[in-house]
């Protein structure tokens, strides 16, 4: 098996005596993209800020790899509204030489905007710049949090089709946290599914039927996702990996959406 980038095993994270995460193991190798859902206040971004080391553990183990690379994509991007700031500024500013920012910009679609005030981009041009700036680093991991957030509606569902592409391309791994329970749930590969402790966790095709998931986000919204990329019949192993069609009950029949 592949050495994880990152793995938690029984990470707790209390604010005096209460625990905002509980007990919580996961791990993310490269190729994963592993998405952490949950109702507000369930931890999902102390988890992240735990996972990025800003945030020390109560209790439990953390391991990332030797000389592991992250790249972080925050919910929101603050600045100083008097601030000035230019696109170009705000990349230079990660510590990368302008070639690797520009090719980052242009990954992510908004290399026209190098010598725009990053104050008058639109929700989805700061997403896009926060995307690149993180993918300068050249991440072994990238962690995105909310990355659609601000985002239109049009705008969302290509966005999570360029993280798989990244992922593809990087050979990374990718933590993210999202609310577009819909969209998400075609563009990831596993899910967590947080309440301070993890209710109900694996395959996004299956989550939906999970009790624990239904018990959190209730019966209609269960019932309305569409869960999966392509409709399929096929086995996994304890793993993740497809059964290979020549042993029993095996193979991968897909037919997309």
């Amino acid at each position: 098996m592949t050495e994880p980038l990152v793995q938690l095993e029984q990470v707790t994270v209390a604010f005096g005596e209460r625990p905002v995460v509980d007990q919580v193991s996961l791990k993310v190798s490269r190729g994963d993209i592993l998405t952490v859902i949950g109702p507000n206040g369930a931890g999902k971004t102390t988890l992240i800020k735990t996972v990025l080391g800003i945030q020390k553990a109560t209790r439990g183990r953390i391991s990332l790899i030797p000389g592991l690379v992250i790249g972080y994509v925050p919910q929101h991007l603050t600045l100083e509204p008097t601030l000035p700031l230019s696109v170009r500024r705000f990349m230079l500013l990660s510590g990368r030489p302008l070639d690797d920012c520009r090719a980052a910009l242009a990954r992510t679609g908004v290399d026209h905007l190098l010598d725009a005030s990053v104050h008058h981009l639109s929700g989805g041009e700061k997403q896009r710049l926060l995307l690149a700036r993180a993918l300068a680093r050249k991440p072994d991991l990238l962690v995105l949090d909310e990355p659609a957030q601000g985002v239109d509606i049009n705008g969302q569902a290509t966005l999570y089709e360029l993280i798989r592409q990244l992922r593809d391309e990087l050979n990374c791994g990718v933590i993210m946290i999202s609310h577009d329970l819909h969209l998400v749930m075609a563009a990831t590969d596993r899910v967590i599914c947080l309440n301070q402790h993890i209710c109900c966790s694996g395959f996004p095709e299956d989550i939906s039927t999970d009790p624990a998931f239904i018990d959190t986000f209730g019966h209609q919204v269960a019932e309305s996702l569409a869960v999966y990329h392509h409709h399929h019949n096929h086995s996994h192993t304890l793993h993740g990996d497809v059964v290979p069609a020549n042993e029993p009950h095996g193979g991968c029949n897909h037919d997309p959406h």
